[in-house]
């Protein structure tokens, strides 16, 4: 009944025009990644939209079985939520997961059902923060929240039950950009990571001024919304001259000495050039890197469609790595 309320409500905000215009685009889909649940991350991200985005975000999930969830507070205000397996007498691996949500919308909560299913394979534990979002708190507000559940995370190490030597850091869209951020800034600080895995990340500010998409980003996650997230994360428009340091990852220039990275990405994504761009440049600096690109794949198909199957090969490949790297 929930997911009915919430498609109903989707469909009511695109109106019948820009329903009529979906159908006609998922011509390009894969047909088993067709799908009613997709319609409400249809909608486009502005100032207009942006309540209903975190109406729909703030949609609870539970753990998979035989994972126990609790939630904790750090540093007087982040809230994380922590994901552990129920039986496990030995320190195992960490991931750090950040939620997506274009920077300005997205919990936790919505997120612990497909990142509990990271826990028992890996026998990790799992944090995940509820950082700061735009436009109410731009950069550096929401990355600074990431950077201290990392740091809590280290030192915290023992009472969480984590090898402070395997952690990872992981996350989807904006949370996918904001791993990459988190990885970068930890290497320059020292702190050590295993892995970062990206999944179609937001990591390059300047694709907000492009508009040579050849019919990628025209379903869940458009050049309009894109734009709009990107203003509201930096507090200003894009510009092609500059941007924080560490806000847009991809403009960064130096990449070598990087954790092993895998990013995946559909090619009917929007991100997908920033996100190919980026594993090539991680490669020639000699950072490891494994790409995926599904073919027929669109942003967050993996959530509305969690159970095709090139859908679990995309999680499955995400998890065989992050096994690889966080081994003992």
């Amino acid at each position: 009944m929930r997911r009915a309320a919430v498609a109903a409500a989707g469909l009511a905000a695109l109106g019948a025009p820009r329903v009529l215009a979906l159908r006609n685009k998922l011509t390009a889909v894969a047909p088993e990644l067709r799908t009613p649940v997709m319609i409400p991350w249809v909608i486009p991200m502005n100032a207009r939209t942006l309540p209903v985005h975190r109406m729909i975000m703030s949609l609870r999930s539970k753990p998979v079985p035989g994972v126990a969830m609790a939630e904790r507070r750090i540093d007087g205000d982040v809230e994380v939520v922590v994901l552990a397996p129920e039986h496990q007498s030995v320190p195992g691996p960490g991931v750090l997961w950040l939620h997506g949500g274009g920077m300005c919308a997205g919990t936790a909560q919505l997120e612990v059902q497909p990142t509990s299913r990271l826990v028992p394979p890996l026998g990790a534990v799992a944090v995940l923060p509820n950082y700061r979002l735009a436009p109410e708190n731009p950069f550096p507000a929401g990355f600074d929240d990431c950077m201290a559940a990392l740091q809590w995370m280290v030192e915290n190490a023992d009472e969480l039950g984590i090898d402070p030597g395997r952690i990872a850091v992981a996350g989807a869209s904006a949370g996918g950009g904001l791993a990459a951020a988190v990885a970068q800034r930890a290497f320059d600080e020292g702190i050590p990571l295993r892995a970062q895995a990206m999944v179609y990340p937001m990591l390059d500010d300047r694709t907000a001024l492009r508009d040579d998409f050849v019919g990628r980003g025209e379903l869940t996650w458009t050049p309009s919304s894109n734009k709009w997230a990107w203003t509201a994360y930096l507090g200003r428009e894009p510009r092609m001259s500059d941007a924080p340091e560490y806000a847009a990852p991809a403009r960064r220039t130096a990449l070598a000495g990087l954790p092993p990275a895998w990013i995946g990405v559909g090619d009917l994504d929007l991100f997908y050039d920033e996100s190919v761009d980026y594993a090539e440049r991680l490669k020639m600096e000699g950072v490891v890197c494994e790409p995926i690109v599904v073919p027929g794949m669109y942003h967050i198909a993996d959530g509305v469609a969690q159970n095709a199957p090139s859908m679990k090969r995309f999680h499955a490949g995400m998890v065989d790595f992050l096994r690889h790297h966080l081994a003992a």
